[in-house]
């Protein structure tokens, strides 16, 4: 198996603990070395599977860009995967999807 570099936006760590502490009930799965494009996290909760990709707000716009291995996995996965800045965003993003399939 092909292992990649564990690169990350420094805000990540934190975004995965308050998400953690936000919803204890979620198993939240770290695959940011994964690599060839793959989303920061797996999450799954409320019976559903999430992808989430971690942006760091703190940093100018051409570098929170999504790399072409990120826009071409996003862009041929058959399911959601969200891009995020914070906790917040990943607990609003579930919240609309899900309002969304009822």
């Amino acid at each position: 198996m092909t292992r990649y570099a564990k690169r990350t936006d420094d805000n990540h760590r934190e975004v995965v603990e308050e998400f953690k502490t936000a919803m204890p009930e979620a198993t939240v799965h770290d695959c940011s070395g994964a690599g060839r494009g793959f989303p920061d996290l797996c999450i799954g909760v409320f019976g559903r599977n999430w992808l989430v990709e971690i942006k760091d707000p703190d940093k100018p716009p051409a570098r929170r860009r999504l790399t072409n291995a990120q826009v071409g996995m996003h862009e041929s996965w058959q399911g959601q995967v969200a891009v995020v800045h914070s906790a917040a965003e990943i607990c609003a993003h579930m919240a609309r999807e899900l309002s969304n399939n009822r």
